[in-house]
């Protein structure tokens, strides 16, 4: 006698039952997971349970499918599709420690060694539960942990790099760490499909949430891949669009913009109560601004140009560069005798359209140069610039 006969029939039997009282939408799938499961068609059936739990007419119904019928077959599905399943179950509960409770009997039948990722990904969505529950220490933990996992595996399915970062962000959030936030948040949506997996609420949420780290994280000088990604979009039209137009004027180094937003900054108090800082950031970014935008060759630089370029007191102007030098967005000598600072290197940056164009005119300028020099040199010493 087959050992998976008895659960298997009850749990068709269960499905074939409740076929009977379920919504419309819901009827034929049932029927179709009974027949699937009969016939011990395992991958089919684990498309069709998830057909099932998809449905928004399912939600009164699917923490007893998990336990009456998905639970008799676990063994016999994918481990990783399995996890799926029960995150989105877990949804279902109440309380949050219900969901963990949930998660963690999910957790405990999956073999690390034979699942990895599947474990990895029920870890962490449980690490969601219980941030929500305030234990950060637990949540830091599993972050941990399932990083070290994930780093010795040869591939990863997306979904669970996704749930990875999404959890990661959420805990930086929770934690007010806004670069380590920024950078977990940007490649969770990196892992998804922006308008499909994500709700307009969601991405209004989402990228609100990442402009204001990326304004405040302390580390974050160089906004362009946020400012490139769709996300950003979801501002335009709602009462966080000026954090949009934030993001470019500090991208810009637009000090004369960002003056006209202040007023803004109340409705953001934790930006109101940032002013200082942002006020230095928006200087740095000016600087770097203007430092990109010279000719290689015109890179030494006085300090009273840099308060022009800065509307800093000139007092004020060598502090500022010695913060640039110390955060590595430039690097070069200061003169103090004369004033000024010389430029040999600044940090690479995602340009947008405009600083695009300056980057072409530099580069065509100095292609220029080059022909004008080889010219000279060939009337000057043809001899050098001839083939042997």
């Amino acid at each position: 006698m087959d050992v998976d006969a008895a659960p298997t029939g009850d749990a068709a039997s269960w499905a074939l039952a409740e076929a009977h009282n379920a919504p419309s939408d819901l009827k034929p799938l049932l029927e179709r997971a009974a027949e699937l499961l009969s016939r011990r068609l395992y991958y089919q059936l684990s498309s069709t349970l998830s057909d099932i739990i998809a449905r928004p007419s399912s939600a009164s119904l699917q923490v007893e499918l998990y336990q009456r019928f998905i639970s008799e077959v676990s063994g016999k599905l994918d481990p990783l599709a399995l996890v799926g399943l029960a995150v989105r179950v877990a949804r279902q509960y109440a309380r949050p420690e219900e969901a963990v409770a949930f998660l963690e009997g999910v957790t405990e039948r999956l073999d690390a060694s034979k699942a990895p990722e599947a474990r990895v990904m029920a870890v962490i969505e449980t690490a969601s539960y219980r941030l929500h529950l305030g234990q950060l220490d637990q949540t830091k933990l599993a972050i941990d942990q399932s990083s070290v996992v994930l780093d010795g595996l040869p591939s990863i399915e997306i979904t669970v790099h996704a749930s990875f970062y999404r959890v990661s962000g959420e805990y930086h959030k929770v934690k007010a760490e806004y670069a380590d936030f920024y950078r977990a948040s940007l490649l969770y949506l990196a892992c998804v499909d922006v308008h499909r997996d994500l709700s307009a609420i969601d991405r209004v949420h989402r990228a609100h949430d990442l402009a204001v780290s990326a304004l405040l994280g302390t580390t974050i000088y160089n906004f362009g891949e946020l400012l490139m990604h769709p996300i950003l979009d979801s501002l335009l039209g709602t009462s966080h669009e000026w954090l949009r137009k934030l993001l470019f004027a500090f991208n810009e180094g637009a000090i004369g913009k960002f003056e006209s937003l202040m007023p803004l900054f109340p409705q953001e108090p934790i930006l109101q109560e940032s002013h200082a800082f942002l006020r230095q950031k928006i200087c740095l970014m000016a600087l770097i601004e203007a430092i990109f935008l010279r000719p290689a060759g015109s890179r030494i630089i006085r300090f009273d140009v840099v308060a022009q370029e800065t509307r800093l007191p000139e007092a004020e102007v060598e502090h500022l560069i010695m913060k640039a030098l110390s955060l590595g967005l430039i690097r070069g000598a200061i003169d103090e005798v004369a004033r000024t600072v010389s430029v040999t290197w600044v940090q690479p940056r995602v340009l947008d359209k405009p600083q695009i164009t300056a980057l072409r005119d530099r580069i065509a300028d100095w292609c220029g140069r080059v022909a004008e020099t080889g010219r000279f040199a060939s009337s000057v010493a043809p001899e050098l610039l001839t083939a042997q």
